[in-house]
């Protein structure tokens, strides 16, 4: 568990599903990562987060604010496999999914802020890369506030996406 100074991060749990379906279904937090998910692609991906932290000992947490509990969102350091090519695959992905809610308040800098603090407290500082559509523009600053820049442009699911890199 992380604790930082307005948000809780602890690892994903099947407890976790209905508000990560909540988050998922709602057509503007998914519009630029494929649109709102069905109760069956939600389920995978909780699975998939929690599998993470069995495989590799890290993955993505769930985010809630620290007073209240209010669930924020899905942040973390993972390995998707995405074909992206050598110069991503092989390397810690970052992601970060907010619900509406948490949508313009500093919580996804704080929250990835405090996943990468953590993931490189227990590896070597390293290289680490995520994927952003272009026109997703909140993603982007995100990003560049933790000090990701663009590399490179994908094709991921059919979609052009951006290629962004962190030298640690």
């Amino acid at each position: 568990m992380i604790v930082t100074e307005r948000l809780i991060l602890s690892p994903t749990s099947v407890t976790d599903f209905d508000d990560c379906h909540a988050a998922r279904t709602d057509p503007e937090v998914m519009h630029f990562i494929g649109g709102p998910a069905t109760s069956e692609d939600t389920w995978i991906k909780l699975l998939r987060n929690i599998g993470h932290w069995s495989a590799f000992g890290h993955g993505l947490f769930t985010v809630r604010e620290k007073h209240g509990g209010r669930f924020v969102g899905d942040v973390g350091l993972a390995t998707f496999h995405r074909d992206l090519g050598e110069d991503f695959d092989p390397y810690p992905e970052a992601a970060w999914v907010l619900a509406r809610s948490a949508h313009g308040k500093g919580y996804a800098t704080e929250a990835v802020q405090a996943a990468h603090d953590w993931y490189f407290a227990r590896r070597e500082p390293g290289r680490t890369v995520c994927i952003i559509a272009p026109e997703n523009q909140p993603s982007v600053r995100v990003a560049e506030r933790l000090g990701y820049r663009a590399f490179g442009d994908a094709t991921y699911k059919g979609k052009t996406v951006t290629k962004f890199e962190r030298l640690a």
